[in-house]
């Protein structure tokens, strides 16, 4: 093996996209893919038996949530860069991806060539953002600079998640957090804009670009959804 050749793990849930990237990782001479997990206890087994350069991993595993295990899996072995190569779009997995430790974050959509390079800039020691993700991560932040005066940076997050349809309790997963804190996030951010209703919440994220009409649930301005 060549000195230059980068040593990657694949971690994904599914048999045929592991194959589908082990062909493509392996048509590079400069990657060499040294094992395949199909959940993260698997992925975190592979990664300490061969110290690889790059983890690529999926960010829904069936055994337990891919996001939480990335701290774990750079401090058992922080040599190791994370890759995360995922369906989900939703900018606030990119953000919390990032904040965790994963040095990439590519959508199973993008082109090859944008795993290919997420994995090379991961392994040099850089970060990596597909290109689009990046323009919108980087567009929400700017647009949630409108709600900064009035809202803390967590509490723009948790209406993000509110106006998207999420239920306290779904938010408190999401965010890593007590169903109790998020129920305070929640009376400070109605405290603070005057609006009690969901749908009224929902009226200011839209307004002010913090979420997109599409993926605001269709009962959402109704105020259907129970909040647990």
């Amino acid at each position: 093996m060549s000195a230059q050749t980068l040593t990657v793990v694949l971690a994904d849930d599914h048999v045929v996209v592991r194959s589908g990237l082990r062909l493509l990782l392996e048509s590079e001479p400069s990657i060499d893919v040294v094992a395949e997990a199909g959940d993260v206890r698997g992925a975190m087994a592979a990664v300490q038996e061969h110290d690889p350069d790059v983890l690529v991993l999926d960010l829904h595993m069936p055994d337990e949530p891919s996001l939480p295990a990335i701290p774990r899996l750079r401090e058992r072995c922080p040599g190791t860069r994370v890759v995360v190569l995922t369906a989900q779009r939703d900018t606030s997995y990119v953000g919390e991806a990032m904040r965790l430790g994963a040095a990439g974050y590519v959508p199973k959509e993008a082109a090859e060539s944008h795993l290919l390079a997420a994995i090379e800039i991961a392994a040099n020691g850089g970060t990596y953002l597909e290109p689009r993700l990046g323009a919108r991560l980087a567009a929400n932040v700017a647009t949630a600079g409108t709600a900064a005066a009035e809202l803390t940076d967590r509490e723009v997050e948790v209406l993000r998640l509110i106006a998207r349809g999420l239920t306290n309790r779904e938010i408190a997963e999401r965010l890593y957090l007590s169903v109790r804190t998020v129920e305070s996030h929640r009376a400070r951010i109605q405290r603070k804009l005057g609006r009690s209703r969901r749908s009224d919440l929902v009226q200011y994220a839209l307004e002010r670009s913090l979420v997109e009409a599409s993926d605001v649930l269709p009962d959402q301005p109704t105020g259907n959804r129970a909040v647990t």
